[in-house]
C-alpha cells in the first residue's frame, strides 16, 4: 500500500494554480482506459487557472467549456472559438431541471463517462455536482471552501446569489451518496473517482482529515473558562484580505470575563440579565 497522501507528490502546474495539473495527469493516467474527453465549469476565458488546458493542449482531449460571464466568456471565444475540439457555451451551470449541466451538455456529442470533470463556481459546487445525474465522469475536480475546518459538514444554500461554498466533509459526504472515492486534496480542490477505479490508487485511508494536509485558511474560533473569545490559525478573509480581530468577537464586557463560579453576587446577575437581552435579541427563550 501506498502513503495515503502520495498523490500529492505529482503536483505541478503547467496552466493550474496548486498543482491540480500535475494530480489530474497521474490520475488519469491510472485509470484502465480512457476516451479523452473533458468539462470545465467555470471556464473563465480557458487558460486563466485552468484545469482542461493541459489536457487540450498537450493529450489531445476535446473539451467542453462553460462560462456565464459575458465578458469572460468573449476571451474564451477569443482563446478557443477555432478549436476543432473544444465546445464552448455561454451559459450559467446551476442545479434544476431547466439548467443542469445534464441538460446543457445533453445536445452535445459528450459521453456519459468522460474522463474528468472540473467544477470551480465559488459558491454552488456543491449543488450543481448533486444535481448531475446522466453524466458520470471518472476523475472530479471540485472547489470547497478552504475556511471551513475538516470536521465541519456545511453547505450553503442553495442561491444563485450566495457566494460562500461548502466544506469538504460536506464534499465527501455528497462523493459517497454519488458513488466515488476521495483521493487528494490541495488547498482549494479536492479530487474523486469514481469508487469502481479506487483500489487502483492503493489508499490505506482515504478520510478527509487524513487526506487534508494544507490548513492554512483555516481560522479557529474557541473560548477560555473565563469566557474569552479567542482565535488562532489564518485569522483573514483571504478573499477580502481583512484580518480578524478577536477584540471583536467578544461576547462578554470585560468585568463578567472570569469563571462563573469565582462570580460575585453582581456578576451573576449581570449575567443573567445578559444572556436574556441576548436572548430576547436573537428571538430565543432560555430553556435551561
Amino acid at each position: 500500500m501506498k502513503e495515503p497522501c502520495w498523490l500529492l507528490d505529482f503536483a505541478s502546474n503547467t496552466f493550474s494554480q496548486t498543482g491540480e495539473d500535475g494530480i489530474i495527469q497521474k490520475a488519469l493516467d491510472m485509470l484502465p482506459e480512457r476516451n479523452h474527453w473533458c468539462v470545465e465549469f467555470g471556464a473563465w476565458d480557458g487558460q486563466y487557472l485552468s484545469n482542461v488546458r493541459r489536457l487540450v493542449e498537450q493529450e489531445d482531449y476535446s473539451a467542453v467549456m462553460i462560462e456565464a460571464d459575458p465578458s469572460k466568456f468573449e476571451d474564451l471565444h477569443r482563446n478557443y472559438g477555432a478549436h476543432p475540439k473544444v465546445r464552448l457555451l455561454n451559459r450559467f451551470v446551476g442545479f434544476t431541471e431547466a439548467d443542469s449541466l445534464d441538460v446543457l451538455l445533453r445536445p452535445l456529442d459528450v459521453p456519459t463517462d468522460l474522463d474528468f470533470l472540473s467544477i470551480d463556481i465559488d459558491g454552488n459546487d456543491f449543488h450543481v455536482w448533486q444535481a448531475i445525474r446522466e453524466y458520470r465522469p471518472k476523475l472530479v475536480c471540485i472547489e470547497f471552501n478552504p475556511t471551513i475546518p475538516t470536521e465541519v459538514d456545511y453547505v450553503q444554500p442553495a442561491d444563485p446569489h450566495v457566494c460562500q461554498g461548502s466544506s469538504l466533509r460536506a464534499m465527501c459526504r455528497l462523493a459517497q451518496e454519488k458513488g466515488y472515492e476521495l483521493i487528494s486534496v490541495i488547498p482549494f480542490n479536492a479530487f474523486f473517482v469514481d469508487a469502481r477505479f479506487f483500489p487502483l490508487y492503493e489508499i490505506p485511508d482515504n478520510r478527509p482529515e487524513t487526506l487534508r494536509t494544507d490548513l492554512s485558511h483555516v481560522t479557529w474560533f474557541f473560548s477560555g473558562y473565563d469566557g474569552s473569545v479567542h482565535l488562532a490559525g489564518s485569522q483573514l478573509l483571504p478573499w477580502h484580505r481583512l484580518y480578524l480581530d478577536s477584540r471583536r468577537f467578544q461576547v462578554l464586557p470585560w468585568g463578567l470575563r472570569d469563571y462563573p463560579g469565582n462570580y460575585r453576587r453582581i456578576q451573576r446577575r449581570m449575567l443573567r440579565l445578559l444572556r436574556k437581552y441576548l436572548l430576547w435579541r436573537a428571538g430565543k427563550t432560555d430553556t435551561r
